[in-house]
């Protein structure tokens, strides 16, 4: 019982982190229709520069409290937001009036591309950094198995849970909110009324990357290893949870990846680490088999 209470609690803060890259793919994909097969290495990105300020305000003797990680995370989204934009301007914005697959392969170019250039620009070898948040609370001792929660799994659930708040309610009851759905519903129409929809969609960009660096921190706050590879892995099972929740909504995004880190977690503890992600990719084929817009996804309804 012991034992099962920690791997949920591992699980749930795993599958936020999942959640979190998976809302950004989510919102991208909303409203241009695309799945951004670069956002996983953005993900990646948002880690290395988080690693980096890290490393600086150390450097600089001022890596003490959670202000500290607050600066970390602000500074990771600034610079990470840059790369989104980038990536849209110069890989998505040239080829948006041409056939459907010429974004999708652009964005596995991308995705090469930041793969690549971090390597080069930080070298192959895996980077690790020392626990930041120490410290938690114990829930549970059963003998001498004791049932914890960190610091770092405590502030991954409460900024998932937070994001996804701020995230609804800018979907549905703001100005760019609004131009959001009219792009996602009929972009030329959209267009007519006067949204301007280039900006549009460059900020939807803009707030999925800077998502993404808030779930790379997080993910080198939590694990204290990064390399130029976990945006591809990771990119992959958040695109899974997206589509697993429901692609096109915020908490369907959240709750895929949730799904997909208690299965994976619970797998590797009960039955063998290797096939953990055959179990989470199974459950997901299965879930289309009999639910094909996912758990919370909704019925397209088609305009003739």
């Amino acid at each position: 019982m012991a034992y099962a209470l920690q791997q949920l609690i591992n699980g749930i803060s795993l599958g936020m982190i999942y959640g979190l890259i998976a809302v950004g793919y989510t919102m991208v994909y909303g409203i241009i229709g695309m799945i951004n097969f670069a956002h996983g290495d953005v993900f990646m990105i948002g880690a290395f520069i988080a690693l980096i300020a890290i490393l600086l305000l150390q450097l600089a003797g001022l890596m003490d409290g959670p202000a500290a990680i607050l600066l970390v995370l602000a500074l990771s989204m600034l610079f990470t937001s840059l790369y989104g934009w980038a990536v849209e301007r110069v890989a998505y914005r040239p080829l948006r009036g041409s056939f459907r697959l010429a974004p999708l392969i652009s964005a596995i170019g991308m995705s090469i591309v930041l793969q690549n250039y971090v390597q080069i620009s930080q070298g192959a070898r895996v980077k690790p950094l020392e626990p930041q948040l120490p410290g938690g609370f114990e829930i549970l001792r059963d003998g001498h198995f004791v049932v914890q929660i960190s610091a770092i799994q405590i502030a991954i659930i409460l900024t998932t849970l937070t994001v996804l708040a701020v995230f609804t309610v800018l979907v549905t009851r703001t100005p760019l909110g609004r131009a959001m759905r009219a792009c996602e519903q009929d972009r030329k129409m959209a267009s007519l009324l006067g949204i301007d929809t280039d900006r549009t969609i460059s900020l939807t960009f803009v707030i999925g990357a800077a998502l993404a660096a808030v779930a790379g921190t997080m993910y080198l706050l939590r694990y204290g290893v990064i390399d130029f590879y976990i945006g591809f892995l990771a990119g992959v099972k958040a695109f899974t949870a997206a589509v697993l929740g429901g692609i096109g909504s915020l908490p369907g995004a959240v709750l895929g990846g949730l799904l997909i880190g208690l299965i994976e977690t619970f797998w590797s503890a009960y039955f063998s680490v290797q096939y953990k992600d055959v179990a989470a990719f199974s459950i997901l084929v299965l879930t289309l088999i009999f639910l094909p817009t996912g758990l919370l996804g909704r019925q397209e309804v088609e305009k003739v």
